[in-house]
């Protein structure tokens, strides 16, 4: 197996934001709809995108799950997907996971299904057959950074640095990985002086052990959150059998999120706030009138398949509406069944 040295050579590119703005205009446009995973990383999305776009939450998907704002149809114009990769035409996505198999045997509608997605492994022509090792590995949160960096002045302050390193485990990643790390944080462009990315990885404000100890201070603030079954900062909206949990019904058709449920994710919410300084505004946050759509859920490892060119398009034959690449051996992926897409 090649060193990831190896691997990395010649592959110190650094994104064009301006391109990309061009071919994406609408993440930075202003007041669009937005549905997050809702997980850390999502929900530090659309706290980032309400406090400077003035993007509202209407919806959460968990690639079992979705939780949709009454009237709102994810083929919107003004909507988008943060922090999952939507594999249909006219809708919009941002996500990070790896999703190419082999770039060599990419499917002729492949382009035309992710038109409107913003991803960057994908941006970098990676795939998990030869690229794996090297795929992204930071979070969603942190490539919306240095998109709306490129245009505008964003500071982040010493007390933000903790949440975006607890995001998808960043803080492991960093030292787990830190040829990638440096490699993908120089594609985002942290050599430029004006890049907010800077504030985050390239700071004086911590010492290791001071670092630690802001790491772990976080965690028992999250702990304060955590329920039987479900840590503080997991807003759970599903069971395992795609069934909708933590919501009630409020009308006829649609729900709204517990009391309990939404106490424990606004707690989450408001910690990351007031990290950030990303302002929680109510009003752009939905958790009631949401109509609710279950889909199956499988991965290659539960249905015993291999990853080669022969399953990869077997299941793309099935037209899954989001898909990641867990590991080297797995796809968990996500099936418009028994609820469609609206």
């Amino acid at each position: 197996m090649a060193h990831i040295q190896e691997l990395l050579a010649g592959r110190a590119n650094e994104l064009n934001y301006s391109e990309l703005l061009t071919r994406y205009p609408w993440i930075i446009r202003r007041n669009m709809n937005c549905i997050l995973s809702p997980d850390s990383d999502g929900l530090l999305c659309g706290l980032f995108m309400s406090k400077y776009f003035g993007w509202k939450v209407v919806g959460y998907y968990d690639g079992k799950v979705m939780l949709l704002k009454d009237g709102v149809s994810t083929h919107d114009d003004n909507c988008a997907f943060l922090d999952m990769e939507i594999y249909r035409p006219h809708v919009k996505s941002v996500g990070h996971h790896m999703v190419l198999w082999n770039r060599k045997t990419q499917p002729l509608d492949w382009q035309q299904k992710y038109a409107g997605c913003i991803q960057p492994n994908l941006l970098r022509r990676y795939d998990g057959k030869n690229e794996f090792r090297l795929k992204y590995p930071l979070a969603t949160i942190h490539l919306l950074i240095g998109i709306v960096g490129h245009v505008q002045s964003i500071r982040i302050p010493q007390s933000a640095i903790a949440p975006l390193f607890f995001v998808d485990g960043t803080f492991n990643v960093l030292y787990s990985y830190p040829e990638n790390v440096l490699n993908w944080l120089n594609y985002l462009g942290i050599q430029n002086q004006d890049s907010p990315l800077r504030d985050i990885f390239m700071h004086e404000h911590y010492t290791v052990y001071s670092q630690i100890v802001a790491m772990d201070d976080f965690f028992r603030l999250r702990d304060t959150l955590n329920v039987t079954g479900e840590r503080g900062d997991k807003f759970v909206i599903s069971t395992k059998n795609s069934e909708i949990k933590n919501a009630e019904v409020d009308g006829h058709e649609t729900f709204r999120i517990t009391d309990k449920a939404k106490e424990k994710v606004e707690g989450f919410i408001r910690i990351l706030s007031e990290a950030t300084g990303w302002d929680y505004v109510q009003d752009h946050w939905t958790f009631s009138g949401l109509r609710g759509y279950s889909f199956s859920k499988s991965s290659f490892e539960a249905e015993g398949w291999r990853i080669n060119n022969r399953t990869f398009d077997a299941l793309l034959a099935l037209n899954p509406l989001s898909w990641a690449m867990t590991s080297g051996a797995n796809i968990e992926f996500t099936l418009e069944n028994p609820s469609h897409l609206p």
